[in-house]
């Protein structure tokens, strides 16, 4: 999975980090992302943005290396590479989070799952089972 993000966010990010690490996931980090995650004792490979050389985020998209992507919005600085990741995330179908709360919310999911405290529904069968 690969996680880069605002500098606003990095210090909220390494909590989700830590757990999706015990989760089991192997965690791509950015440059600057992946020095706050080492300075938070999470272990992370570096991968290069993409304007940093190749391989890049896209390579590893395209090569399906990727099953979850955080990317929250840097602002107009990393606008155009934020709407490529996210098109080519979309294009390639790997689920594609916002936000730190978004990604929360994602590893409380992925950590009931692996519990096995139920299995995914959608709303629209939650709401079926409403009386």
């Amino acid at each position: 999975m690969l996680i880069t993000v605002a500098d606003r966010d990095k210090k909220h990010i390494v909590p989700v980090a830590k757990r999706l690490k015990r989760a089991g996931f192997t965690i791509y980090a950015t440059k600057k992302t992946k020095k706050v995650l080492h300075e938070n004792e999470v272990e992370s490979i570096e991968i290069n943005k993409i304007d940093e050389g190749r391989p890049d985020i896209t390579d590893f998209i395209k090569n399906r290396d990727l099953r979850l992507i955080i990317n929250t919005p840097f602002g107009s600085s990393g606008k155009q590479d934020d709407d490529y990741i996210r098109r080519m995330a979309i294009q390639y179908k790997i689920p594609y989070i916002t936000t730190v709360a978004a990604a929360e919310a994602s590893v409380e999911g992925i950590e009931a799952i692996k519990k096995q405290k139920g299995s995914p529904r959608s709303l629209q069968e939650y709401h079926k089972l409403i009386k």
